[in-house]
């Protein structure tokens, strides 16, 4: 048994990343939530993994229409122009070891957005937001290869709770996409989102199951590597039992500042 995809979705104006669009993860999620509902039973927890390749930014509050394209991808558009595509893909993704939530929470205090933002009104890590994630990842010892970890805590709110009907406990599980946002830019300051203004192209992620209510989870983001403008991040979700709630792939990619301004402000770049 499956469900439809929805014909719309809306990203509302509290979710975004730069000032006047959607965060990647949150838009990223909102498409993977209508792909994996079509894949997946009621109640059952089969692990899936869905690639999401961000084309532009997505426009808030304005309906955006999802559209299936072959039995395992999607895209979502406006006004003819794609948004996003996203694809099943096989769950191969490695997990970022986890810090105690003690450290994790001690090296928030060191997160290089409290000094310096490019993006201070994010949903998911803006330091501008009092109704956001508040997801500050700060830096942990490094990795024998010298790759830069990150850790954060984070307590679910109660605001971005899923009232999906497939889960028996609706209310009491953030939402996919809010997930996905919570595994988003952790990635990017793993990476060299403090050194260049940058932006998520594309996201992996597979979400085992979706974080408690207010629990304290834990927060990982370790830098992979750099490719010309590009840079490859992974990041993880713990649960208060050290279980992986869910874990995700990135790829950032550099932009001109004057021409990500021109693209929010709807101009041809």
């Amino acid at each position: 048994m499956s469900t439809a995809l929805a014909d719309q979705v809306i990203v509302p104006a509290r979710y975004n990343g730069p000032a006047r669009s959607g965060n990647g993860g949150y838009v990223s999620g909102l498409l993977a939530h209508e792909l994996r509902a079509d894949h997946t039973i009621p109640g059952d927890r089969t692990e899936i993994a869905v690639a999401v390749s961000l084309r532009q930014p997505a426009p808030l509050d304005v309906p955006l229409h999802v559209t299936r394209e072959e039995p395992d991808s999607a895209s979502l558009t406006f006004g003819g122009a794609v948004i996003a595509q996203a694809q099943l893909v096989p769950p191969e993704i490695s997990a970022v070891a986890p810090v105690p939530y003690d450290e994790a929470s001690a090296a928030s205090v060191r997160y290089p957005g409290h000094t310096s933002h490019p993006f201070p009104t994010c949903f998911a890590c803006g330091v501008d937001r009092t109704d956001g994630l508040r997801i500050f990842p700060g830096p942990v010892t490094p990795t024998a290869e010298g790759r830069t970890i990150v850790a954060a805590p984070w307590t679910p709110a109660p605001d971005v709770a899923a009232d999906y009907h497939e889960y028996d406990e609706p209310g009491q599980r953030a939402c996919l996409a809010a997930t996905w946002a919570a595994l988003d830019c952790i990635g990017g300051w793993a990476g060299d989102l403090g050194e260049r203004l940058m932006v998520l192209g594309r996201m992996t992620a597979v979400v085992d199951d979706l974080p408690l209510v207010g629990e304290p989870h834990v927060v990982m983001g370790q830098a992979l590597g750099q490719q010309g403008r590009k840079t490859f991040t992974a990041s993880t979700l713990y649960d208060p039992d050290g279980r992986i709630v869910g874990r995700a792939e990135h790829v950032w990619v550099a932009v001109d500042p004057d021409v990500f301004n021109q693209l929010l402000n709807g101009e041809n770049a």
